[in-house]
């Protein structure tokens, strides 16, 4: 059997094919000018121990980014199982994104929610700029965890896994 190069990689088809992988789903969130800023994201990883990374990528077209990277520290949510209304609503419209959300605010303006699986504190260590989208490196600065859930798993454009 050989493979396939030079295909037709249009963005559809690429779309599907990255969604046959699971990956987790997390907020990242701040107190930006006095205002709740924040985002669901599905491409959430570790990086590196020491310095102690993790990293996000975001499209370049978002329009909440811009406000979110200005705030001096982003609070990082793994999202549970149960989160996939908030995921949702973390995905709307900017102005209800936190609407009926209990948050914990740190003192520096990170925002996390308290029923999640983990939350980091958080500061920009870099941005990689990748295609139509940057990658985001995050520095952490505190954790916390609880181990009474499952994560909440985004698959073939859904939440939770999907079979064939």
């Amino acid at each position: 059997m050989t493979f396939p190069t030079n295909q037709d990689l249009d963005p559809l088809r690429l779309r599907t094919v990255f969604g046959i992988f699971p990956s987790g789903v997390v907020a990242v969130a701040a107190q930006v000018d006095e205002v709740l800023v924040g985002l669901a994201a599905s491409s959430f990883t570790s990086v590196s121990l020491d310095p102690p990374l993790v990293q996000f990528s975001i499209a370049n077209a978002s329009k909440t980014w811009p406000d979110l990277r200005r705030a001096r520290h982003l609070g990082v949510t793994i999202l549970a199982d149960r989160h996939g209304g908030l995921a949702r609503q973390l995905a709307g419209p900017p102005e209800s994104r936190f609407d009926g959300v209990e948050v914990v605010l740190s003192d520096d303006g990170a925002v996390t929610l308290p029923d999640g699986l983990a939350q980091f504190d958080t500061t920009i260590y870099r941005e990689v700029e990748a295609g139509d989208h940057t990658i985001v490196l995050l520095q952490l600065h505190a954790v916390e965890h609880a181990d009474h859930s499952l994560p909440l798993v985004f698959h073939r454009s859904a939440f939770g896994l999907r079979g064939q």
